[in-house]
């Protein structure tokens, strides 16, 4: 079964780095587009970022271009998500995700709080 592992997260101060990790299993990975989601709250899932299969093609949120990187490891069956200049907006649980046919997969998550 598809299964998506996230880690990486926790407290940064703004204006700090980190850096994401998705381990994906269940599915062939470098046959499908993958992609990052947040959700602060009190707020809706919105895309961050997403990845073709070679990554030769990449799509960013307005809200993070130029901070963010999403990269892929295709021999590891792995999405990153480098995250720099963080402000305390980017608080939020982040998502990897895969869609795969008609179903959305999610991973369980990985919390990101930046705060002073």
């Amino acid at each position: 079964q598809v299964q998506l592992v996230e880690s990486g997260g926790g407290l940064v101060q703004p204006g700090g780095s980190l850096k994401l990790s998705c381990a994906a299993s269940g599915f062939a990975f470098s046959s499908y587009i993958m992609s990052w989601y947040r959700q602060a709250p009190g707020k809706e899932r919105e895309f961050v970022a997403d990845i073709s299969r070679l990554g030769s093609t990449i799509n960013y949120t307005d809200s993070v271009k130029g901070r963010f990187t999403i990269s892929r490891d295709n021999a590891k069956n792995t999405v990153y998500l480098q995250m720099n200049s963080l402000k305390p907006e980017d608080t939020a649980v982040y998502y990897c995700n895969v869609r795969r046919f008609a179903t959305m997969y999610w991973g369980q998550g990985t919390q990101v709080t930046v705060s002073s």
